[in-house]
């Protein structure tokens, strides 16, 4: 299939065209990505809200947690059959299948009165976020190779504004509604998103059996010493990530006495520092190595949340946000890039599936991890056992990078 002059693969993308903003290409990217910025504010409003869920549903935080970890576990258990999908029918069957599934979790959330109906909204949500969240890294890596980390970085940002907006957004919710009233809104724009996918995207819809090779896929993941080391790491980070993002707005709340607007804007400014962050992260592990950039996010994490910890100044607290901020949001991009590069190219949307699915499932628990301990003890002890994980990745890493 040729367009102005311009030879697409399989996929219909442009060969050799690596623009990440102009071109069929680049706005191919930008629209993929503004649909992953949808799913991210609309899923990332659930923390804020969170205390406001707890009272008005009468549930524990316990029950929180594991609510976020149905949420991230189903994400999970999806990203592998995303990826396959994607690699065997085409990009563009899965990014629509995924919207709308998208569109059916969040008009379900705006409904949930009930405990049960909650659970079940979230888990829907999760199915189609993780068919959706593979398949555009997926069509992402057809558009480019040597600026691939970069482009992975750009998107990232594009996450990071959706998860900063979302913050505010549940600030004004909140003072104008009840918690559910942002899902509604959500659900239709997708169904903008679906429509522009259906127009704009080049490859044809195709539906047919596919071969998950669970076996063969497994095999050649696990048989990789590189791979094993670099999952493992990402298990620890994911897990340190979804407890500590998931329960940051509670923490700030009920340990360091926030007020809950103060709570919010602490947890939005992590992913405004990561608009900026994310992109860096790449462009610097493009130019130069991606695991020194690897170690230096996991150690940066550790510190920043240590001193979150330790910390009742204000200012020192504000400083240890931005600090667990660029650790964190530094890791994605530059592991992600790292992982694409030992993937072959005509199975790398089933093989980064498949490690996002197993380090997806297990990192889902960490916010149950910290409701649990909360229960027990409090969220300071939790957010230290999220240092000890940080920790933990960082000597993975660098065993693998000296090996």
């Amino acid at each position: 299939m040729e367009q102005s002059g311009e030879s697409t693969d399989r996929h219909g993308t442009t060969d050799g065209d690596e623009r990440l903003v102009t071109g069929y290409g680049g706005r191919l990217f930008l629209l993929i990505s503004i649909g992953w910025f949808g799913v991210t504010i609309g899923r990332q409003i659930l923390p804020p809200v969170l205390p406001v869920v707890i009272s008005d549903l009468g549930i524990t935080p316990f029950q929180a947690g594991a609510a976020l970890t149905v949420l991230w576990a189903m994400r999970a258990l999806n990203n592998y059959p995303g990826g396959r999908l994607a690699d065997q029918l085409s990009r563009k069957t899965v990014l629509v299948g995924a919207m709308i599934v998208l569109t059916l979790g969040f008009a379900l959330l705006s409904a949930a009165i009930v405990y049960p109906l909650f659970i079940f909204a979230v888990a829907v949500i999760g199915v189609g976020a993780g068919l959706y969240s593979v398949s555009i890294r997926a069509a992402t890596a057809d558009l480019y190779v040597e600026k691939r980390a970069q482009a992975f970085g750009l998107q990232n940002a594009i996450s990071m504004i959706g998860s900063a907006s979302a913050a505010g957004v549940a600030v004004f919710i909140l003072a104008i509604g009840t918690w559910r009233s942002a899902f509604l809104p959500t659900a239709f724009f997708f169904i903008l998103i679906v429509f522009l996918l259906h127009r704009r995207m080049r490859e044809p819809y195709v539906l047919d059996t596919v071969d998950l090779a669970v076996t063969e896929t497994t095999q050649r993941i696990l048989g990789t010493t590189t791979v094993r080391r670099a999952l493992i790491a990402y298990v620890l980070w994911f897990f340190a990530w979804q407890g500590m993002i998931g329960f940051l707005p509670t923490f700030l709340q009920v340990e360091k006495e926030f007020s809950p607007a103060l709570a919010s804007a602490g947890f939005a400014a992590v992913y405004v520092i990561g608009i900026g962050v994310g992109p860096l992260s790449g462009a610097i592990g493009d130019r130069y190595t991606k695991l020194p950039v690897v170690i230096g996010s996991l150690l940066i994490s550790a510190l920043g949340l240590a001193s979150l910890l330790v910390s009742d100044s204000l200012v020192v607290i504000a400083a240890a946000i931005f600090t667990v901020a660029v650790g964190f949001i530094s890791f994605p991009p530059a592991m992600q890039a790292y992982l694409m590069d030992t993937f072959d190219d005509a199975s790398m949307g089933g093989d980064l599936g498949a490690v996002k699915t197993t380090y997806g499932v297990v990192g889902s628990l960490g916010p149950t991890y910290v409701g649990l301990v909360a229960v027990q003890w409090n969220y300071s002890i939790a957010f230290g056992g999220i240092v000890v994980c940080l920790l933990a990745g960082l000597l993975v890493v660098i065993s693998s990078w000296h090996s």
